[in-house]
């Protein structure tokens, strides 16, 4: 069974966070990778950085203005999204990320991560916030839709 990435695509940094192997649907920050003008080289860095790692899934922040609408950063967002998917081979799903990076400040502010080391490791903790978010709304869909297995056996109360 594959894992699931999330991205965080910024202007400087491209944030990286996984699932856990351990299929507990839980996010936890990859790295980062620097990005750079050219969206292929940056999207080669993220397959670079992922060898070895089987996915199934992968999800990219869209960042949206306030109002819900596309700006520049929105049309770059979908630019990177399709080199992304070139260097992966795997279709990457956009969500709206507005304020993600804005929740990882204030986590790592709480933690008392300033500073340098707050740069060093905002993105790929924006990318994990925005990987918990599906994650969670994945499995709260999945347990809303009624089994098969529970249509096959009798109910209890019946007997």
């Amino acid at each position: 069974m594959g894992r699931t990435l999330g991205v965080d695509p910024g202007q400087r940094r491209v944030g990286l966070a996984l699932d856990d192997e351990a299929g507990q649907a839980l996010a936890m920050p990859f790295g980062v990778v620097e990005r750079g003008i050219d969206d292929a080289k940056a999207a080669a860095k993220v397959a670079q950085a992922l060898e070895g790692v089987e996915l199934d899934a992968v999800v990219m922040g869209l960042p949206l203005r306030l109002d819900g609408t596309e700006g520049a950063a929105a049309r770059r967002a979908r630019r990177f999204a399709a080199a992304l998917e070139a260097a992966l081979g795997h279709p990457v799903e956009l969500l709206d990320e507005r304020l993600s990076t804005v929740a990882a400040e204030r986590t790592l502010r709480e933690m008392g991560v300033r500073g340098k080391a707050q740069r060093a490791v905002v993105d790929e903790t924006a990318a994990a916030i925005l990987l918990q978010s599906y994650l969670d709304r994945r499995e709260y869909r999945r347990r809303q839709q009624p089994s098969a297995s529970s249509d096959s056996w009798p109910d209890a109360s019946e007997d």
